[in-house]
C-alpha cells in the first residue's frame, strides 16, 4: 500500500542520551550524535555506513559536517536533458530528485530499505535553469514508532553570479519497509543544534495536520453549499473542462524501480506531473508553469511489468492559478485483460501560466455541470482553502516587529499610514472566495508570503449607525467572543484613538493584549466608504508584561458601503500576523465556522443595538 523509493542503506549505531533540561513527550527519548562520526566519501551525494566498532574518520570537519549533522546531500548540474522547452528545470526531474534525496535520508535513520508514505505541500518559489546547480539537503526531523518525517530544503546555485536562491522545502513521510515484511521500531533522532529541536517540535504539529488533513476536507465538502459563488453562477464565460482531459500509459521497467521491484515514488510523482502540465497547457493555451503539489499519499505499490494508468483533468480555476487533478491505476497482465484496476494514488497539482511579456495570465472560470464535476469543483475550493491556512499556521520565519512608538512626533503619519493601509489592501485583486452563506461572504488573498481575510456582511442598518458602532471598540466584546475587554487609553481627536485590548488564550496558557491605533474617516464624497482602520504601535506606559503574551495587529478594519437608507455592505480586512493566525487557524483548515459566526454576530449587533456609541 505504499511506494518504495530507493535502496536500503545501513544507519550508523552509536548512541547518547540528550541533556536533562530538554523535555520531551512521553515515551520519546532524543540522542545526540557524537563528535567522532563520519566516513571518507568521493560522491557529492552523501550515505551512511555501518562501523564494526571502530570510529569512522573523515579528513576534515568541511567533509564531515553533512555526516555529522545526519544529513543526505545531492549536487546536480542542470543539463539540457533536465530541462523543460525552456531552458529550466523540469518539475517532475526536481520532485524526483526530492524523492530519492528524501529516501537515502530515512534509510540511513533506518538501516533498511524505507517507502514513501505520503508528501506534503510543496511550495515552488525559484525555477533552475540550464548550467545552473541544484543543491538537495534531506535529514529525519522526527521518527514516529514505524514512519519518519524528512524535511528536504532545495536551493538553485548560480556559478557565474555566484548566487544561491532558495526554491522549495518538503517535507516527506517513510516507512520502513525491510526484507520479509518484520516490523521495524524506529530509534529517536539524534538532536544536536537549536534548528534541530525546533523542526523536532515542529514535525509533532505537521503530523497532527496529516493526521486530520481528511477530516477537515470532508468538514468541508459536507457544507458544499458554503462554496457556491453568484458571481460564478451569472457569468457567461465560463468554458468546459472535458478538453484538458489527458490519458497517459506508462510501463513500469527495471530501471524505474529499486532492487525489489517496488517503482519508485519520485517516479511516478514524475509522470502524474507530465500529463498535469498537458492538462494545464490545454486549459490556457500557453505553457503553464507548476507552483505547488496538494498534499497527498501513496495508497499502493506499483512493481515492474505493471501498466500504470495517468489521467488528468482540470478541477477548478482561481483566477491565477488552476488545479489539476491526477489519478494513477495499476494493472498488471491479468488486471489488464480483465479490465480491473488498483487505484494507487490521487493527486493534485496547482499551475500558473505567463504570456508573451512575463505577466501571470488570468484563467477563465469553468463549468461544473455533472454530478462528478460539482464534486472536483468543491473540492479544489476546499483543498485550495486548506492548503493556504497550512501555509501560513505552519510557517516558521521569524516575523519582524511591526508596531512603532507613538509620540506628537508622527502620529499623523502614523493615522495616515493607518487608513492607507487598510485602503490599499481592500483595492488588491486577487481576492479568492472561500465560503459564503446567507449575507456572508468569507475571501482570502494570498499574496508574497502574506495571508489576508476579507469577510462581506449585508447588514439592514443606515452605514453611518455601522460606523459609529464599529468604530468603537469598547462595544466590541458585546459581538465578539475574541474580545474580553477593550478600553481607549490615549486620544489623539476625534477620529484616532489607542485602546488596550484582551483576547482569550488559544493554544496557549496566557491570554493575548494588544495595543491598536484605530483612525476612523466618514465618505469625503458619495459613493465613499466610510473607513475604520486599526494597528498595532507602541506606547511606553504600555509596556509587555509577564500577564499576557503580546499581540501586534499589521492591517486590519472596516469599510463600509452604503446601499441604500437603511441597508449598508460591511467589509472587514485583516492581514494576519502570527498573534492573530490562532484565532482564525480551525476556521482556515475547516475544523470550525468560528469566522462566520462572528461575522453573524455582528450583523445581529448592528440590526438590533440600542446605542450609538459610547465614544460620544
Amino acid at each position: 500500500m505504499l511506494t518504495q523509493a530507493h535502496p536500503p542503506i545501513a544507519a550508523p549505531r552509536s548512541h547518547s542520551s540528550l541533556p536533562d533540561c530538554l523535555m520531551l513527550p512521553t515515551g520519546e527519548t532524543s540522542e545526540v550524535l557524537p563528535e567522532s562520526a563520519g566516513r571518507r566519501e568521493s560522491s557529492v551525494m552523501s550515505s551512511g555506513y555501518e562501523s564494526s566498532g571502530r570510529t569512522p574518520w573523515r579528513e576534515s570537519s568541511a567533509m564531515s559536517s553533512g555526516y555529522e549533522s545526519g544529513e543526505v546531500q545531492m549536487c546536480h548540474t542542470v543539463y539540457p536533458w533536465h530541462s523543460n522547452h525552456l531552458g529550466e528545470l523540469s518539475a517532475g526531474q526536481l520532485l524526483t530528485w526530492i524523492d530519492i534525496t528524501a529516501c537515502l535520508a530515512a534509510e540511513r535513520h533506518a538501516g533498511v530499505a524505507c517507502v514513501t508514505a505520503s508528501v506534503d505541500d510543496i511550495q515552488i518559489e525559484e525555477t533552475a535553469r540550464v548550467g545552473q546547480q541544484i543543491c538537495l539537503k534531506a535529514k529525519v526531523n522526527r521518527a514516529f514508532n514505524t514512519s519518519m518525517e524528512v524535511g528536504i530544503k532545495v536551493s538553485v546555485e548560480d556559478p557565474l553570479m555566484n548566487i544561491t536562491r532558495h526554491v522549495c522545502t518538503a517535507f516527506s513521510t517513510y516507512v520502513a519497509k525491510p526484507a520479509g515484511g518484520k516490523k521495524v521500531i524506529l530509534r529517536p533522532v539524534r538532536l544536536q543544534s537549536a534548528q534541530d529541536h525546533l523542526e523536532y517540535s515542529l514535525a509533532a504539529e505537521r503530523r497532527r495536520i496529516r493526521l486530520y488533513h481528511e477530516d477537515a476536507y470532508n468538514n468541508l465538502m459536507e457544507d458544499g453549499c458554503a462554496f457556491y459563488d453568484l458571481d460564478w453562477e451569472n457569468d457567461s464565460n465560463k468554458i468546459s473542462t472535458d478538453r484538458t482531459c489527458v490519458e497517459s500509459i506508462e510501463l513500469v521497467l527495471p530501471p524505474h524501480a529499486n532492487h525489489q521491484g517496488n517503482t519508485f515514488g519520485g517516479q511516478i510523482m514524475a509522470w502524474m506531473e507530465s500529463v498535469a502540465h498537458i492538462s494545464a497547457s490545454r486549459l490556457c493555451h500557453a505553457h503553464a508553469i507548476l507552483k505547488s503539489v496538494d498534499m497527498f499519499k501513496f495508497r499502493g505499490p506499483s512493481t515492474v511489468g505493471d501498466r500504470l494508468v495517468f489521467r488528468a483533468i482540470v478541477n477548478n480555476t482561481f483566477q491565477k492559478s488552476v488545479e489539476v487533478g491526477v489519478r494513477v491505476e495499476a494493472y498488471n497482465c491479468e488486471e489488464w485483460t480483465a479490465g480491473r484496476a488498483r487505484h494507487i494514488n490521487s493527486a493534485f497539482l496547482i499551475y500558473q501560466a505567463l504570456d508573451n511579456k512575463g505577466e501571470q495570465i488570468l484563467f477563465p472560470r469553468v463549468k461544473a455541470n455533472s454530478k462528478d464535476h460539482i464534486r472536483r469543483f468543491c473540492g479544489a475550493i476546499a483543498r485550495r482553502k486548506i492548503r493556504v491556512a497550512r501555509k501560513y499556521i505552519l510557517s516558521s520565519k521569524p516575523e519582524k516587529p511591526i508596531s512603532h512608538p507613538w509620540d506628537k512626533g508622527n502620529q499623523t503619519y502614523l493615522s495616515y499610514n493607518n487608513i492607507a493601509a487598510l485602503t490599499v489592501l481592500a483595492a488588491k485583486s486577487g481576492w479568492e472566495l472561500s465560503s459564503t452563506i446567507q449575507n456572508i461572504k468569507i475571501f482570502t488573498h494570498d499574496e508574497n508570503d502574506v495571508l489576508s481575510i476579507k469577510v462581506e456582511m449585508h447588514v439592514k442598518v443606515h452605514p453611518r449607525q455601522a460606523y459609529l458602532l464599529l468604530s468603537d471598540l469598547g462595544l466590541r466584546p458585546n459581538w465578539d467572543i475574541h474580545y474580553l475587554s477593550c478600553e481607549v487609553i490615549e486620544t489623539a481627536g476625534e477620529d484616532d484613538k489607542i485602546f488596550y485590548i484582551t483576547c482569550p488564550p488559544v493554544k496557549q496558557s496566557k491570554s493575548s493584549d494588544f495595543i491598536t491605533l484605530m483612525s476612523r474617516r466618514i465618505p469625503y464624497k458619495t459613493g465613499d466608504p466610510y473607513v475604520i482602520a486599526m494597528r498595532s504601535v507602541t506606547l511606553a506606559s504600555y509596556p509587555p508584561s509577564a500577564e499576557y503574551l503580546r499581540g501586534e495587529v499589521q492591517c486590519a478594519g472596516f469599510l463600509i458601503y452604503s446601499l441604500g437608507k437603511d441597508s449598508c455592505q460591511v467589509c472587514y480586512l485583516n492581514q494576519l500576523t502570527s498573534g492573530i493566525i490562532p484565532y482564525v487557524e480551525e476556521n482556515l483548515t475547516g475544523w470550525s465556522n468560528s469566522i462566520e459566526d462572528t461575522a453573524c454576530a455582528c450583523i445581529r449587533f448592528l440590526e438590533t443595538a440600542k446605542v450609538y456609541t459610547t465614544l460620544l
